[in-house]
């Protein structure tokens, strides 16, 4: 399990110096952001296309890449709220205050070529260690709403700033999630590509794992998630009694009229001076978070008074991981 946690005691706010500004008398508001409290385990699966450093080593397209298939397990936990940052405006353009929260996530392999399921040895591939804020809207410079911005760095050596505007789209029930496609496309556009590696059928191809047989077989890895990875997303909630979404994308390069952000890379990552030959150079990044609220039924023994608390596990299907529920019985 990922942790985090904040000193004792530690809150933002501004030093108070004589004649300075007051500081707000009001808590400055997380938004949205009060959904993203404690710690959060799951499944999932993770793809990536790789650059090819072995046979054949070529540069030339399609054999420069590998397409990598991770089954995993994630964990992320965040911490307690900031409290109030004070971001300094210039001229006629007042104080602002911040509030966020910082959070740390772990992502394991567990993906078993043998079993063809996520039952392998736990392996490290991706840490990431960030910050979640909500910048309250301004009326001067810039004249924007409420938005959200995330800030993060990966091991490999690139850094996020990621934002939107504060999520408006709130609904009754699940989300609809759209499709997703796996097909790479030409570096400055075109049409999509159809490769080898997308065929899970192959066995012999630019992938790892490259035979995909036990997978398909225990269902873990198919060529539906193939041609539509958010099929794992889908099949994830199915028969779960989601009364409430909220959802929001943040980006690097976001939608007018949010400005700013964007990613940075190493030298390794870019290759040269002018990123003429990159080896893994990250451009842009978009994520899409949907916040449900899930109702479940619990089913609560007879129990004694004074007793210690009680664990409810509700019903859930499959390897899907669930909520606990901790009852104190009355003393």
């Amino acid at each position: 399990m990922a942790a985090i946690s904040l000193p004792p005691g530690f809150q933002f706010e501004a030093v108070q110096f004589s004649g300075s500004t007051p500081a707000p008398s009001e808590p400055v508001q997380l938004g949205v952001l009060t959904n993203f409290n404690g710690s959060f385990t799951g499944t999932g699966f993770n793809t990536i296309f790789r650059p090819n450093s072995g046979p054949p080593n070529t540069t030339t397209f399609p054999a420069d890449n590998i397409l990598e298939l991770n089954l995993i397990n994630d964990s992320i936990t965040f911490s307690g709220e900031l409290g109030a940052v004070p971001n300094r405006g210039l001229d006629s353009q007042n104080d602002i205050y911040l509030n966020g929260i910082s959070y740390v996530q772990a992502v394991n392999d567990v993906t078993n070529e043998k079993t063809g399921k996520a039952d392998g040895s736990p392996t490290g591939i991706h840490f990431e260690a960030g910050l979640w804020m909500n910048v309250p809207s301004t009326n001067n410079t810039p004249v924007l709403g409420e938005s959200l911005v995330r800030m993060a760095s990966i091991p490999h050596g690139t850094t996020i700033n990621a934002q939107c505007l504060e999520p408006t789209s709130n609904f009754s029930g699940p989300p609809e999630i759209p499709p997703a496609s796996l097909l790479p496309f030409p570096v400055g556009g075109g049409p999509t590509l159809m490769l080898d590696s997308l065929n899970a059928s192959m066995i012999s191809t630019l992938r790892l794992p490259q035979d995909l047989s036990k997978f398909i077989a225990a269902g873990t890895i198919t060529q539906e998630m193939l041609k539509d990875p958010n099929t794992v997303l889908r099949n994830a909630i199915e028969g779960q009694n989601i009364i409430q979404t909220t959802t929001f994308t943040v980006a690097t390069a976001p939608l007018p009229p949010v400005f700013g952000g964007g990613t940075a890379n190493i030298a390794f990552l870019e290759g040269n001076p002018a990123v003429t030959t990159p080896n893994a150079n990250s451009i842009q990044m978009n994520a899409t978070f949907w916040i449900e609220t899930v109702q479940y039924k619990l089913k609560v023994p007879t129990f004694k008074r004074g007793q210690a608390p009680i664990k409810l596990y509700p019903a859930s299907r499959g390897h899907h991981p669930g909520p606990v529920f901790i009852v104190n019985p009355p003393t």
